[in-house]
């Protein structure tokens, strides 16, 4: 498994693609990291299912978790 993995998100405030690098070795950890078009605060929430698949969810820092 590589430690990083490429994802594409959508900006949760002004909805474009965005490809970010994900380390693996984050799974069940939230981070920051400011969109790259609006400059906006994004929440990245990392996570791995039972078959070990990383999924990468995305949120505004308003939006109740």
């Amino acid at each position: 498994m590589e430690p990083l993995e490429e994802h594409i998100v959508d900006c949760p405030y002004c909805g474009e693609p965005l490809e970010v690098l994900i380390d693996q070795q984050e799974a069940g950890n939230q981070y920051i990291e400011d969109c790259q078009v609006c400059c906006r605060p994004i929440v990245f929430n990392l996570a791995v299912d039972s078959m070990g698949n990383l999924s990468v969810s995305v949120r505004d820092e308003n939006e109740a978790y």
